[in-house]
């Protein structure tokens, strides 16, 4: 069955049909990008509005008053122009395609799986479960580079005389691997689902930026600083408790920075915004930003 709505509801009450949702409101807040706490103050703001004046709805224009008086004037100003265009994101009536690149280690499944929840998008995939689902199906012999990790996939190209067999081997995995990711989206526009895709493989210039009938928002998460990027290994190999040990991705470092680069300098080409992730919370921000900006410009176009 057709999904017919990706996202939920503006939770004003009354003339929507249904009764205000404090968390529902702070989620849509928090797609504008206010604070988990400052997102659930103005919501319980909005609430006990609505029962001092004894009113079952609340408009926009209210809820930019609350905001203001919350948040002061550049932060409300700022949140309520973006829960407009939160709004208009919703009646677009089509599938969001939000595609999260950027080398490994550099915060992608973290951005990807926080932004989908802000959207309430529930369908959300990595690259690398389609990787992993194809090494079922193709051998090793028949198709070598899918059996090795992204940045040390040049050892399925290692007879190559020229170029960089780091490069070749991420781009040839690339490729493949791609395939299944194309069959996986056309799958979410036949049925009209929004879909969350993250992966070293969302390489710009390799898919398309934009798709008929369907919000495409592509972005790449970098990490500028080659100590911030080791210490993500080494906090990630803390947080997994050993399952995605440091050593392999610390020995392998200079090589995962060069296809960083490579897909930085792509996606500078492709005119796909590159997001330094230093902060989780500010990045996430970004990824919403550019949702509702491509949300804006489809009403508007």
């Amino acid at each position: 069955m057709t999904e017919r709505r990706h996202t939920e509801p503006l939770p004003l009450g009354g003339r929507t049909g249904l009764p205000y949702s404090k968390g529902l409101m702070a989620r849509a807040l928090m797609v504008t990008g206010v604070p988990t706490f400052r997102a659930y103050e103005l919501a319980r703001r909005i609430e006990a509005d609505l029962e001092a004046t004894g009113v079952d709805e609340v408009d926009l224009d209210r809820v930019h008053e609350l905001a203001v008086d919350v948040l002061g004037r550049g932060q409300g100003e700022q949140t309520m122009r973006r829960l407009r265009r939160y709004g208009e994101l919703q009646q677009l009536d089509q599938p969001v395609i939000l595609l999260v690149g950027g080398a490994t280690g550099t915060g992608k499944s973290t951005v990807a799986t926080e932004a989908a929840h802000r959207l309430g998008i529930t369908r959300v995939t990595s690259t690398d479960f389609v990787r992993q689902t194809m090494r079922a199906f193709f051998s090793k012999e028949f198709m070598p580079s899918i059996h090795y990790s992204s940045f040390d996939a040049g050892d399925a190209v290692a007879d190559s005389e020229t170029g960089d067999p780091t490069l070749l081997g991420f781009l040839d995995q690339t490729r493949n691997v791609l395939t299944g990711v194309k069959a996986a989206i056309e799958r979410a526009l036949e049925e009209g689902w929004s879909m969350v895709l993250e992966g070293v493989h969302l390489v710009p210039g390799m898919l398309p930026q934009q798709i008929e009938g369907a919000l495409v928002v592509h972005c790449v998460l970098a990490i500028e600083s080659e100590e911030r990027h080791a210490d993500h290994f080494t906090t990630r190999d803390v947080v997994s408790d050993g399952v995605r040990p440091m050593e392999k991705y610390l020995s392998s470092l200079d090589d995962i920075r060069r296809i960083q680069q490579y897909i930085v300098e792509r996606a500078r080409r492709s005119g796909v915004p590159v997001i330094e992730n230093h902060d989780m919370e500010l990045s996430v921000g970004t990824v919403m930003e550019l949702v509702l900006a491509g949300a804006d410009s489809l009403v508007h176009a």
